[in-house]
Parts: structure tokens; sequence; C-alpha cells
């Protein structure tokens, strides 16, 4: 991977040899500003560390000072891959680079800072989020990349399975009641309020969504975009947009009791409402509104459904093999598969289209919970999560865990995977 990003900024003419070879491997006792201005274009580091993570597919970019040198790491398909290392001379004018095109204050370093900034890269806009935070080596720096291109708005591709994909459909196409999608950080639960937003767009529907940030923008729907220092949290702005006449609000995450109050009573009230929160499993979801103060039967008279999700790795094409797992292998267990049953699973190798890890783009695994009147009792009457997960398994509503083996068995991820992801027993 390093030999990439070498060759990225030599062939690009933003470096020369000797350039490149004081920027990664000097440990002269120059200061960084004087290097800077005389031998090595900063900015041009930046921005090959940008095109490079851009053309990865990266998610984020974490830039980390070690004791003797610089990590900069890309997060692909949710985990982390090392890619270059620079000296540490060069940590302070990487950072301040990416503070100035940030619009960051750049002599504040001891205090976290939050910015922002955009770019054309491949003939696109690209937007980015930057967290700086200070750490006893200098400061952290992670870039969340937000690129359009990578966003799926098409629900047949989100890896539903037909079923999962039945009810899901059948929740969105409520007239009014509210739709949870749950899940941890960087689980897709946005791309998944995207693509349903933009099935149900149309001309006689007013759209309309609270959200921090706006990832994704979507033609002929109405998005606000939280703003902290000026006053607008999702609460205030959930109560002025139920004063804008809309059929569907889509509130990018429940944080508070408040925002979740106004949210429910909107749902109770003739709008279609769709949000996230933060729970391990869909039946969850229901029992963290009502820890959150939400009265047991405003929960069961507005929720409509739950999903929860995670993002398992694709396999590798490139490298992509087949085999028989061994008799008492883990996968047979997991599967449920007896020792003599014949299954034929496939892995990656690992190869260069992998960067040699045997992964290559991410799908979802799902768990879709509508709520069903018995559901509803058991909710009025304060019920645990397994009475709940119990209902809803007999309502049909499959598991995550069943998603998952279902993917396994047909070659689409690892069992590896799925239990990394989404199996804690």
């Amino acid at each position: 991977m390093r030999k990439r990003l070498e060759d990225l900024l030599l062939a690009a003419g933003l470096l020369t040899q000797e350039q490149l070879d004081r920027a990664l491997y000097s440990t002269d006792d120059k200061a960084p500003q004087s290097r800077t201005v005389d031998d090595v274009p900063v900015s041009s580091i930046v921005h090959s560390l940008i095109s490079q993570a851009v053309r990865e597919r990266a998610s984020d970019i974490h830039i980390e000072p070690e004791a003797n040198d610089v990590r900069v790491r890309f997060r692909i398909d949710g985990m982390l891959r090392e890619v270059v290392s620079f000296s540490k001379q060069l940590h302070a004018a990487i950072v301040s680079r990416i503070k100035i095109i940030s619009d960051l204050d750049i002599a504040e370093k001891r205090l976290p800072q939050d910015g922002r900034f955009k770019i054309q890269e491949q003939d696109r806009g690209i937007d980015f989020r930057i967290s700086t935070i200070p750490t006893i080596l200098g400061e952290k720096v992670v870039m969340r990349i937000l690129d359009q291109a990578n966003v799926i708005l098409d629900t047949k591709k989100l890896g539903f399975s037909e079923e999962n994909l039945l009810r899901f459909r059948q929740l969105c196409g409520q007239a009014y009641g509210m739709l949870l999608i749950t899940g941890p950080t960087s689980a897709g639960k946005t791309t998944t309020l995207y693509s349903a937003l933009a099935e149900l767009n149309s001309s006689d529907k007013n759209i309309v969504t609270i959200e921090d940030p706006v990832e994704v923008l979507l033609g002929g729907i109405n998005q606000v975009q939280v703003n902290q220092k000026a006053g607008l949290t999702f609460a205030k702005g959930l109560r002025s947009i139920l004063r804008q006449d809309p059929n569907i609000i889509m509130v990018g995450e429940i944080r508070d009791t408040e925002t979740a109050d106004i949210a429910i009573r909107a749902a109770m009230t003739g709008h279609l409402v769709l949000s996230t929160l933060h729970t391990n499993d869909a039946p969850s979801a229901l029992l963290r509104l009502m820890d959150m103060g939400i009265a047991p039967f405003l929960v069961a008279s507005s929720v409509l459904g739950a999903v929860a999700q995670r993002l398992v790795r694709l396999i590798c094409p490139h490298c992509r093999q087949g085999y028989i797992p061994e008799p008492d292998s883990q996968e047979r267990s997991f599967l449920g598969l007896k020792p003599a049953a014949q299954v034929y699973l496939y892995r990656g190798t690992g190869c260069s289209c992998c960067g040699y890890t045997g992964y290559k783009g991410r799908l979802a695994i799902h768990e879709v919970m509508p709520v069903t009147a018995a559901i509803r009792e058991f909710v009025m009457k304060r019920s645990n999560r397994d009475s709940l997960a119990a209902l809803a398994r007999a309502a049909g509503a499959g598991s995550m865990r069943e998603d998952g083996i279902g993917k396994v068995l047909q070659g689409f991820t690892t069992v590896d995977e799925v239990l990394r992801v989404a199996y804690s027993e």
C-alpha cells in the first residue's frame, strides 16, 4: 500500500523523488515550517492522501502521531489499513494544512476542533468532515469522507432478503407511524433511510429531513442540517418541520427524550416518521424509547416496526475460492450443519484488488420486525427484550444471525464476518 501512495505522488508530478525521500524518511532536525516552504509541498501530500483514499473507496482517513513518526490509516470496508508513515517533522505542517482548508484555528492545539470542506475529485464534489483531538504525542486528525457516488439509493441493492425486503417496503408504505433503523455507528443506517426516501419520493408528497450532517443531497426532498452553534437542534428543527405541512419526516437520529417525544407525537398525528437509534437488535429499539421516558402506550401505538442491521464484508470476487469445511469446524457449528452434511463455502485468498484481505465491498444483514398486535400488548406490559424477540420470531421475523447464515450459504460472505459483526453469544 505504501508503494502505491509513493507512485501516486510521483506520477502526479507533485513531488520529485528527492522531495519524496525527504518527506517520508528524513530524520533531520529542520523545522517543519521551513521544510514545507523550501523543500516539501505539504499541500500536495495532503491532496495525494485524499485522492488515494477516494480511489480506495475509504470512509475515513486517520492521521496519528506516534513517538517517532506519523501513521496514516484508511478505513476501507469498515476495517483500518495502514497506508504510510511520514517523518514526525512533517506532522505540524500536515495538521496545519488540513486545518486551513477546514477553516479551523491553526493556533489552537489544546482543544478538539471540528470542521469541514469540499473538493472536486474525479469530476465530482466530495465532502469531508474533519475532527482533531490533542493526544500526548500531538494532534490526531480524522477525516470522514462523504462521497455521494458510494451511496446506494436502491432498496433492492441493500442486501435485503426477499422476505425482509417485502416487510421493509410494507412498513415504509404506511400512511403514518414510526419506522426505526437500529444498529451501531457505521452500520449503514443512514443509507437505508436514504434508499427508503428515494423510493417514497414523489411529486404528491412533502418529505422533510433533519440531519447532522446532510450526507447525500436528494432531489425533490427538503433537507435541513442541524446547526448547534445557531441553536438549531434535532428537537427545534423537528418542531419547525411539523409546521411545514409534511407527509414524511426523516430524523437523522433520536438522541434525547425531547426529540423522541416530538417524533412519537408526529407519528401519531398522521405523519410517517423515519429515524435511527443505537441498539443491538430490533426488539431493543422499543425498550430504548421507553428507557428514554416515552410512555409504553405511546410506543405501542406509534411504532410500526424496527429494522436492525450490520454491514459484513463481501468476499473478493477476484480471489474467491470454494472449500468444504472440516467435519468439526466452527463453520459447521455456527451454520447448524451435521458433520456429514454436504456444504460448499467460499472465502477470499487475498489479492492486489482487495489489498490482500480477501474482502472487497460490503453488504448488510438485517432483522426486520413489524410491530404486531401481540408485540404491542407486551410493550404495554413493559415486557423484556427476550419476550419481544420470541414474539417477533413467532410472527415470522428472522434474526440477523439467520440472515447472515443465508448470505454465507449463498457465497456472499464468510462465517468469520458474521461472527465478527453480529453474533456475541
